[in-house]
């Protein structure tokens, strides 16, 4: 016998074990198993073999999306051809299993009933985000929605992972919330070298993709809320501050179990990976995915008041946190079974991220982890990205959750100008919401609580929802709230009901000259953004041209602020005269000449002070 082949047959007789284990326990006959190496993390290669019994003419599927981020990502891609054989007579008979690949993310078996299956394959793994897998000498992450083939209408069946780490991760810890099954010999000899592999246990493939896990150098912490435990797990390099950090999460974590009054979950991870400056989080039932900047950590001469972008990393943590409650456990009906081969719309995000963005930061104060001026710069922030964004006059709320396949994760240099978000325009709606309720003796809060309720009933939110629970509350379905706010374009009253509050909204406005977001480049300045009407789009200057010169000098910010500046340059005489300046533009690799007035566009600034304590305690 080969050597590898010897090293195969103790594998599946290992699975074999496990599977044995599983049924004694759970008097269950779990068909599904995985086992996963990384022998080759020089090539970013996760080596699979899965088992199962198959049906007749069995078909496998891997998902298209994962859910919580909404844009199709083709994980297909990156699986290498999938080699079948069917194990007889206690593994020493194998068969070869012819093996068809019949869609993009789809493959069929010419099986028989109750065949025992043997699967192999590899998956490319060099995705630094949170949604995807990645390996290399340092760190093994992965989504299980993007590695592990689903079998076709055994789903529900219980699963088995067996993650071997291999010398190249050796004594190194794991991050994963799954439940580990406990086996007495979890240990392998390779090369002379004793590992531990780790073993875990799924309820069905739906729980499996939703639990990631990374083997890595990590820094650990724990603390525990109402009587749950609570992990964090930092890898890559930093120097957290892993003492403030935790008191700063439980904090936040204590908020919001007294919040909903219960959590939907038996334990919880943070699973954190540090970089230079990658930002992203992606919510699980018990646990989320956080990838950040280092700098966003809490340092060790870290502020009593949380520095800026530790204060981004905290509103990261509350976000996905809050998501397991709203997102996870609250669903849209359009949620409630999940097709993963394909796009699936709902026009409720704003509801989902909009609300969830609301209270993330919200959060942060109330919990005592930052001070009232700090919630009122996020704030301010949230509605300076909105009034920014001239594409809030031309989509909805509501088509721009429904598009967000398309759109939100899809930006290009129009997108300001087109369209608006659901997270920040969805925030700002659940502000205005809050305080409409406040004033006529609810809350959004309540809101909340309710929607919880109806979600351990097995309800999910449908576009009645809330009008339902408003006219429950209040005697008021809000009707035109809906239609003006979510479905329309209609301008929010952020700073009208803000001043019912006793918060007073300053303005401040700023410019950019000709209409043009630039960036200094080595070739001149690169045009990021035009803004829609600005006399730079009338005048035919786009986003990625190069300028070059004006009035034939040669382009610097100074000089293009000089030009659009009312109080250096008369603009309005200009613009009585119609005369006009002279830019040249690279446009690819062609230069062009372009006549624009030169007026600044303006861009206004927020910011809020509390004027009347007693009416703002209302809220705040």
């Amino acid at each position: 016998m080969m050597a590898d082949d010897a090293m195969n047959t103790q594998q599946n007789s290992e699975v074999d074990t496990l599977i044995k284990d599983h049924i004694a326990k759970h008097a269950v006959q779990p068909t599904i198993a995985y086992a996963l190496s990384f022998e080759n993390v020089g090539q970013h290669l996760i080596d699979v073999v899965m088992t199962f019994t198959a049906q007749a003419h069995q078909e496998l599927w891997l998902p298209a999306w994962v859910p919580g981020s909404y844009l199709i990502r083709e994980f297909s891609r990156h699986v290498s051809t999938p080699v079948a054989k069917s194990i007889r007579n206690n593994l020493s008979v194998t068969k070869s299993i012819f093996i068809e690949k019949i869609s993009k993310n789809h493959w069929r078996l010419d099986t028989a009933a109750g065949e025992h299956i043997e699967i192999r394959y590899q998956v490319y793994a060099f995705d630094l985000s949170v949604r995807g897998a990645y390996l290399d000498q340092t760190r093994a992450y992965a989504n299980p929605a993007c590695i592990c083939l689903a079998v076709a209408g055994q789903e529900h069946q219980s699963i088995l992972l067996t993650i071997d780490p291999g010398s190249a991760f050796a004594n190194l810890p794991i991050a994963c919330s799954l439940d580990p099954l406990n086996v007495k010999d979890k240990t392998s000899q390779q090369n002379h070298e004793t590992h531990h592999k780790f073993h875990f246990e799924a309820l069905n493939y739906t729980h499996l993709i939703d639990h990631p896990f990374e083997i890595a150098a990590q820094t650990l912490a724990q603390f525990e809320v109402s009587g749950i435990p609570h992990q964090i797990a930092i890898s890559g390099r930093h120097r957290t501050n892993i003492k403030r950090l935790t008191e700063d999460l439980l904090k936040i974590c204590r908020y919001e179990i007294e919040f909903f009054g219960s959590a939907p979950f038996p334990h919880y991870l943070f699973m954190v990976m540090a970089t230079g400056s990658s930002y992203g989080g992606l919510e699980h039932q018990d646990c989320t995915s956080l990838i950040t900047p280092r700098e966003d950590l809490p340092q060790p001469n870290e502020p009593e008041q949380p520095s800026a972008s530790y204060r981004r990393f905290l509103g990261l943590c509350s976000h996905e946190y809050f998501h397991s409650w709203l997102v996870k456990f609250i669903r849209p009906q359009e949620f409630a079974v999940l097709d993963l081969g394909r796009e699936v719309y709902t026009r409720m995000l704003w509801v989902f991220e909009g609300f969830t963005s609301y209270y993330d930061d919200l959060i942060l104060y109330r919990s005592g982890v930052i001070d009232q001026k700090s919630y009122l710069e996020l704030l301010a922030e949230q509605l300076t990205r909105y009034l920014q964004n001239t594409g809030r006059a031309h989509q909805s709320v509501s088509d721009s959750s429904f598009d967000a396949w398309i759109k939100y994760y899809r930006p290009d240099e129009n997108s300001q100008n087109a369209s608006t978000s659901y997270y920040n325009k969805g925030a700002l709606i659940a502000l205005c919401l809050d305080l409409k309720l406040r004033a006529n003796g609810s809350s959004l809060d309540v809101i909340m609580v309710k929607l919880y309720e109806l979600a351990q009933q097995g309800l999910y939110l449908n576009t009645n929802t809330l009008p339902d629970l408003c006219e429950a509350l209040i005697g008021d379905r809000l009707t035109d709230f809906w239609s003006d706010f979510v479905d329309g374009t209609v301008e929010l009253p952020v700073v009208e009901l803000l001043s019912e509050v006793g918060v007073k909204t300053h303005l401040e406005n700023k410019t950019w000259p000709l209409g043009l977001k630039v960036v200094d480049s080595s070739h001149g300045l690169l045009i990021q953004q035009v803004l829609r009407n600005s006399v730079g789009a009338q005048a035919g200057l786009s986003a990625q041209d190069v300028l070059i010169a004006i009035e034939g000098i040669r382009a610097s910010s100074t000089l293009l602020n000089h030009w659009a500046d009312v109080s250096g340059f008369n603009a309005e005489a200009t613009l009585s005269t119609g005369e006009s300046i002279t830019c040249h533009v690279f446009r690819r690799d062609e230069l062009m000449a372009i006549q624009v007035k030169p007026v600044a566009s303006v861009i206004p600034h927020v910011s809020f002070t509390v004027e009347d304590t007693e009416r703002s305690a209302k809220w705040l």
